[in-house]
């Protein structure tokens, strides 16, 4: 890898947890001689003072050479999108409590800047779901998930393939995932883990009132559509957790695939099967 000369930093909502890392973050950035930048949000989160090396109140660019992300996938995700079609790659610790997309752990927050600024990482390019609707087009890393609305009726979602319509639930929601985002809410719903590198997106339903609903694996050069059905009730659709719009009844969404959207770093020998088995097998075993 090229030297790292520019750097991005995001971290999550709680400055006390990752001080410490930006403390550790700055002490090897000087000694490599490399720039730190933080946007207002993050220059005011942790009260940092103008000083060598730091550029503050910088806004979002993407002439750097890596971003880390300190938080957890919600604050990775975030980064992933920010610099998604860039190349730039996000380094990040994790200070959450899964972190599936996470470089390091927080434990190792030390070795891994050094290994950061040393090089030592490889890349790995994330493919995303272009949504559009709600008169407008939005690129989700994780999933777009589709929500009844508090105390309203079940959801009546239908959904398409191209032309052909392939079914229709009564539901509480359904969610479209990547490959990397399939370990999360879909997996919650029974849905299929894809390997990072699978090509296509799942789709699963939330608590679905049917014994014939099943999880679909669409293919990559389809287009996905969603129709919300309902006569009377709205859903909310959300992109990477976030909310997005209101899904009014008789509109629809459409997703696709794009390949090559983030660049996550991670460490030699990393594979998904074993981080797999990391994080969801240490789950299963914790008191």
């Amino acid at each position: 890898m090229n030297p790292i000369r520019v750097a991005t930093v995001f971290t999550h909502r709680r400055p006390s947890e990752t001080g410490p890392a930006i403390e550790a973050l700055l002490s090897v950035a000087r000694d490599a001689g490399a720039v730190l930048r933080f946007d207002p949000e993050e220059t005011i989160k942790h009260r940092l003072d103008p000083g060598p090396g730091l550029e503050l109140d910088a806004p979002v660019r993407p002439e750097v050479d890596i971003c880390f992300a300190l938080g957890g996938d919600g604050t990775i995700l975030n980064a992933l999108r920010m610099y998604a079609g860039t190349g730039v790659p996000v380094f990040a610790v994790n200070y959450g409590e899964i972190g599936f997309l996470a470089t390091v752990e927080r434990e190792q927050v030390d070795e891994g800047l050094r290994r950061a600024f040393a090089g030592d990482y490889e890349v790995l390019a994330l493919p995303g779901i272009r949504v559009s609707g709600g008169g407008g087009s939005w690129l989700a890393m994780n999933d777009v998930s589709i929500h009844r609305q508090p105390g309203k009726r079940v959801a009546d979602l239908a959904y398409a393939v191209g032309p052909d319509e392939i079914g229709r639930v009564r539901c509480d929601g359904l969610v479209i995932a990547t490959p990397a985002g399939s370990t999360g809410y879909n997996l919650a719903n029974g849905g299929p883990v894809m390997a990072w590198g699978v090509e296509g997106i799942a789709v699963s339903f939330i608590a679905p009132h049917s014994l014939t609903a099943r999880a679909l694996v669409v293919a990559p050069a389809d287009v996905l559509s969603v129709h919300n059905r309902s006569r009377e009730e709205p859903v909310d659709v959300n992109v990477d957790g976030r909310p997005l719009f209101v899904l009014e009844p008789g509109i629809e969404i459409g997703a696709r695939f794009v390949g090559g959207q983030g660049t996550l770093a991670q460490l030699p020998g990393s594979t998904f099967y074993a981080r797999l088995r990391e994080k969801f097998g240490r789950l299963a075993t914790a008191p």
